[in-house]
C-alpha cells in the first residue's frame, strides 16, 4: 500500500469532513497522548536543534581563531628574557606568513592565569615565561622552519601553533553537533511510535463503529482519512505549543555576549530562528505518515 503524501490527501486534510470525523473520538486517552507526545518531543527538538547549531558555530569559531594564532613561550633568566623577547619579535617581523606579533603584558598574562590561580597571583615575583602572540596571514608560516630558527637564535623560545589544542576541541564540537542531529532523528522516531500507538488504540476502540461504516458502504480510504486528519492536526497543535515553549525557554538563556562560553551561546542567531518554525509541520508530516500506516495496517487486518 502506498503511503505517499499526495495533493489530494493534503487538500482533504485541510478541508476536513465533519461526518467522517465522528469516527474518531474527539477526546480521551489517544487525543491527550498525541498532543502530549508531540508537544514534549517538539520542546526537546528545539533544544536539540539549538545544540546542533551552537556546536556548529563553536567548531567554526574554535577552528578559525586557533588556526590563525600561535604562541611563542620564552623561558630565560630574568636578565636575558627581555633580550630574547626582542630578538624573537625581530625574527617574526621578517617571517613570511606572520601578520603581526606582540609580547603580552604582565597584566594580560595575569588575566590568562587568573582562572586557575586567582586574581592575587604575584606575576612580578614568579618566574613566569614571557608569551608572544603571533597572528598568521595568508597560508600561514612554516612552523618547522620557524622552530629551527628560534632554536638557533632564541634558545629559550618554544613555538606552540595550537594544533594539539585545536584538533581535539573541533573534533569534540563536531561530535556534539552529530549527537544533536541524531537526537532529532530519535525524537522523530519517538513521535512516530507514540502516534502509531495512539492510532492503533483509537482504531481498536472503534472497531464496532468501523464495522458498521463498512456495512453501509464506507471505504477504507474514507475511514483512514478521518484518523489521519484528526491525528495530524492534533500533532500539529501539540508540536506548535511545544515549539513555542522551547523557543521561550531558549530566550531566557544567557546571551552569548554575557560570558562568551559555550552554554551562554546555546541558542539561535540570525536566520537560524526559522528552523524552530519547521518543527511543527515536520511533526505533522510524521504523524500523517505514521497514522496512515497504522490505519491501513489495522483496517486490513479487520477485513
Amino acid at each position: 500500500m502506498k503511503l505517499s503524501f499526495d495533493i489530494d490527501s493534503f487538500r482533504g486534510l485541510l478541508a476536513g469532513d465533519a461526518q467522517a470525523d465522528r469516527v474518531v473520538p474527539p477526546t480521551g486517552f489517544t487525543a491527550w497522548l498525541t498532543l502530549f507526545s508531540a508537544g514534549a518531543m517538539a520542546f526537546l527538538a528545539v533544544f536539540a536543534l539549538a545544540l546542533s547549531l551552537a556546536t556548529s558555530r563553536l567548531a567554526d569559531r574554535w577552528g578559525d581563531e586557533l588556526a590563525r594564532s600561535s604562541t611563542i613561550r620564552i623561558s630565560a633568566p630574568e636578565g636575558q628574557s627581555i633580550a630574547q623577547t626582542e630578538a624573537a619579535l625581530r625574527m617574526l617581523e621578517t617571517t613570511p606568513g606572520v601578520a603581526s606579533a606582540r609580547a603580552l603584558t604582565k597584566a594580560e598574562q595575569q588575566a590568562l592565569l587568573e582562572p586557575w590561580f586567582g586574581p592575587d597571583l604575584p606575576v612580578d615575583t614568579l618566574p613566569i615565561p614571557q608569551l608572544i602572540e603571533v597572528i598568521e596571514e595568508g597560508s600561514g608560516f612554516d612552523a618547522a622552519g620557524l622552530r629551527l630558527r628560534l632554536s638557533a637564535e632564541v634558545p629559550g623560545a618554544v613555538l606552540d601553533d595550537h594544533t594539539r589544542w585545536r584538533e581535539p576541541l573541533v573534533r569534540a564540537a563536531n561530535r556534539l553537533r552529530l549527537l544533536g542531529w541524531i537526537s532529532l532523528i530519535l525524537i522523530a522516531g519517538t513521535v512516530a511510535a507514540m502516534i502509531t500507538l495512539a492510532a492503533n488504540a483509537a482504531l481498536s476502540a472503534n472497531a464496532q463503529v468501523i464495522g458498521v461504516l463498512r456495512l453501509v458502504g464506507a471505504r477504507d480510504d474514507y475511514i483512514s482519512g478521518a484518523f489521519e486528519r484528526r491525528f495530524t492536526l492534533r500533532a500539529l497543535t501539540g508540536a506548535g505549543c511545544g515549539m513555542l515553549a522551547g523557543v521561550i525557554a531558549i530566550l531566557f538563556l544567557p546571551s552569548a555576549e554575557v560570558g562568551g562560553g559555550f552554554l551562554t551561546g546555546l541558542g539561535f542567531q540570525g536566520w537560524h530562528w526559522i528552523w524552530p518554525l519547521i518543527i511543527p509541520p515536520l511533526t505533522a508530516l510524521v504523524a500523517f505518515l505514521a497514522t496512515r500506516a497504522a490505519a491501513r495496517r489495522t483496517l486490513g487486518g479487520m477485513s
